[in-house]
């Protein structure tokens, strides 16, 4: 992945400018930044889930959607009304993958919520909404991972769990670029500070 000189305005404010960065496979980068810089609008841009106001991406607009990278984002994006299987097979299926009910209770039973897998999505704690939508790293093959604050509300256990599933996709070549508020201890990580960056694009 590689962009060039992105820059973002919402709602009329510029939010940043001058963005460009690269990832190889079997990467991680750790977004850092106050809160505000638009760390998460740079993910969503890189997703293609928004448009960059002006700067280049190397993924184009008519990439089919199971080439896209799979995001993940801190609303979880977990309708409340569905089961956590409805809700996982949705997620799933927007990138192309089809995952079984088989399949599905052992990326849950991973973090040791398998028994959630038929219930409500609204009848689950922070901590277990969180697991449920990160539990889609073991269901999509996706060569490049976009993930925003992907350990909040998770406990001590459930993020030595996230790390080393991170692990595993880096160790299988995939590309990792996440935001975090605490330490990212991943081996190689490398941070991107985005208002140093944005500051650098702009003098450049």
């Amino acid at each position: 992945m590689v962009a060039r000189q992105l820059s973002c305005r919402r709602g009329g404010r510029p939010v940043f400018a001058g963005v460009s960065l690269s990832l190889q496979r079997g990467q991680a980068m750790w977004l850092r930044g106050p809160n505000g810089c638009g760390k998460t609008s740079l993910l969503r841009i890189l997703a293609g889930l928004s448009k960059a106001e002006s700067g280049e991406l190397t993924l184009a607009d008519d990439v089919a959607p199971e080439m896209r990278p799979a995001f993940i984002g801190h609303s979880n994006a977990l309708k409340d009304e569905l089961s956590v299987a409805e809700a996982l097979q949705f997620l799933c299926s927007l990138r192309g993958a089809t995952p079984d009910r088989g399949q599905m209770q052992a990326a849950l039973e991973k973090f040791g919520i398998a028994k959630c897998l038929d219930a409500t999505v609204r009848r689950l704690s922070q901590g277990q909404r969180r697991k449920v939508a990160l539990s889609r790293l073991w269901l999509d093959d996706a060569a490049v991972w976009l993930l925003d604050e992907p350990y909040d509300a998770l406990d001590k256990r459930g993020t030595e769990i996230l790390d080393e599933a991170l692990a595993r996709l880096l160790n299988q070549g995939a590309s990792i670029v996440m935001t975090s508020h605490q330490p990212v201890t991943l081996p190689g990580v490398r941070p991107f500070d985005l208002d140093q960056e944005m500051a650098r694009g702009v003098a450049a």
